[in-house]
């Protein structure tokens, strides 16, 4: 059910993302920042993310509460777009946050509100469950299964006797 939750807000936030994505212009904008994409858009505590800037050639500085200062490189075969990658800190508080882009080319500057989401921290082993101990539901799911294997167990043992009577 977390899963389910948590693919549907992915996608829902991919969407936005698509939505939101500014259209190409006609003019030459080459070195002024146009289009922030951060992927994945939710990211947990500890993660990294990637963010692909367009109209930065020549590289530039990204800043976000989330993670600080980070550089961006010009990507090869990729006309005027730089990327660069993130860890988001483990103590970032859960929530949106916004990324600041600023181009080397006389230092322009754009901003992405709400660029991403950071998302507590996953308990591994437990399947990315954020609850601990076991449910009222888990009681009942492991006390019917132990019961079955008992009954089944019974059975095959009572008729196991029976055939060495004969």
């Amino acid at each position: 059910m977390r899963n389910t939750r948590a693919l549907a807000a992915v996608g829902a936030a991919v969407a936005v993302l698509g939505l939101a994505a500014p259209t190409a212009t006609a003019g030459d904008d080459r070195n002024t920042p146009s289009n922030i994409v951060a992927l994945p858009s939710v990211v947990a505590r500890g993660g990294q993310m990637t963010v692909t800037v367009d109209g930065c050639p020549q590289g530039g500085m990204m800043t976000s509460d989330a993670f600080g200062t980070t550089a961006l490189t010009p990507v090869t075969g990729a006309n005027a777009t730089s990327r660069g990658t993130a860890v988001i800190r483990q103590d970032a508080r859960p929530g949106a946050y916004d990324i600041t882009v600023t181009v080397n080319c006389s230092g322009r500057r754009l901003t992405r509100p709400a660029a991403f989401t950071v998302i507590g921290g996953v308990r591994a082993g437990v399947g990315g469950g954020s609850s601990s101990g076991a449910t009222v539901a888990d009681m009942a799911i492991g006390a019917g299964l132990v019961a079955a294997a008992v009954a089944g167990g019974g059975t095959f043992w009572m008729r196991r006797r029976a055939e060495r009577r004969f």
